[in-house]
């Protein structure tokens, strides 16, 4: 199966299904020499586990993290690292009526149809059980990325209707993680809960947005022209489960604007550093980054598994009722923040190494 690979010099690949025995992922590219820690990484793990609040699925998984190779003595060799992790919460039976039967919205029928097979348990590879691995390497990213300046938080901007007003911004862990939905507003993350929890009773599901924030992204990253840094960025994003849509800056409501609004103007300050006074480019200019923060807001649609029934089909074509059984979040958007925040620092990590050779 093609496509299980990301990035060129940092480069992820990832493998098995959420019912299988477990899951894993082989980082290459990661320069040697870098001390490691190895609880700072199960911590970002730790964030996007499954039944971690009332607000995610019930599934139990400890999610702990095995070093197969890559390591030596806490730092890295710059052999390949790979990690693995078990599965031992798995109840198939649950999916049991889903081996004939196409769940609306899901991947089952298009994997069907690309591949004349599937795994009905869980989804297979479809599953978001996939992103252990992605989080695994983005927060050996994190560390590469830290020890040169730069920093990447993510958070719940709004639930359904239920939304922050204020303008998008960099908040620390601390402030994120102060709820189990991850909105740092206290008020609205409280607003945003029930609205979850009153579409669980319900045997629903909600969606919304999530803004990530990089900080101390030097000016210059970016391949132009197929590689500029936000079509990077928009493949890495956009191959996350659920996601429906991405804006950089201002986005749409940008359109808005004229281009006297919109243009950011350059400064530069007494140290010499060229800077903007606005950010609407959202931290990048002609597919490169300009040194401001990258600013994007991604929209989540609400789960496709409702526990509910829904008209569907089945492999022969017949009209069925199908309801959802089983264990599933009745909204993505608490775990799906350092699933965002990993695929960012995974883009970041590989912009920066292929930019060491962009100069003499």
């Amino acid at each position: 199966m093609a496509g299980n690979g990301f990035g060129t010099q940092f480069r992820l690949t990832t493998f098995g299904e959420s019912h299988g025995q477990a899951i894993g992922g082989v980082l290459d590219g990661c320069p040697a020499g870098m001390q490691l820690d190895l609880v700072a990484v199960q911590a970002d793990l730790l964030r996007r586990k499954p039944g971690q609040s009332a607000l995610t699925t019930g599934r139990q998984e400890a999610d702990d993290i095995h070093w197969l190779s890559g390591l030596f003595e806490g730092k890295t060799t710059g052999a390949p690292i790979a990690f693995i992790a078990y599965n031992q919460d798995a109840r198939s039976d649950d999916y049991a009526h889903l081996e004939q039967a196409f769940r609306p919205s899901h991947a089952d029928y298009t994997t069907w149809a690309k591949y004349g097979i599937r795994d009905h348990r869980g989804g297979g590879r479809s599953s978001a059980r996939e992103t252990w691995a992605r989080v695994a390497a983005g927060a050996i990213a994190r560390q590469l990325l830290l020890s040169l300046g730069m920093e990447v938080s993510a958070y719940v901007e709004r639930v359904h209707d239920i939304g922050m007003e204020s303008a998008p911004a960099f908040y620390p862990r601390e402030s994120v993680d102060a709820h189990p939905v991850r909105c740092p507003d206290p008020q609205r993350a409280e607003a945003m809960s029930a609205r979850i929890l009153e579409a669980k009773k319900a045997g629903d599901t909600v969606g919304g947005t999530i803004v990530v924030v990089a900080r101390g992204v030097p000016a210059g990253l970016g391949e132009p022209v197929f590689d500029k840094l936000q079509g990077t960025l928009a493949h890495a994003l956009w191959s996350l489960p659920a996601v429906k849509s991405m804006e950089l800056g201002s986005g749409i409501s940008g359109t808005f604007m004229h281009g006297s609004e919109h243009n950011d103007p350059w400064i530069q300050n007494d140290a010499g550093d060229f800077l903007t006074t606005s950010n609407h480019s959202g931290g990048i200019q002609g597919g490169i980054s300009n040194g401001s923060d990258i600013v994007i807001r991604l929209g989540f649609k609400p789960v496709s598994t409702l526990l509910k029934p829904q008209s569907s089909v089945n492999q022969d074509g017949e009209t069925i009722q199908l309801e959802g059984r089983g264990r599933h979040d009745p909204c993505v958007l608490p775990r799906a923040v350092p699933l965002v925040e990993a695929m960012v620092l995974l883009v970041l990590a590989d912009h920066w190494l292929k930019n060491k050779g962009a100069q003499l």
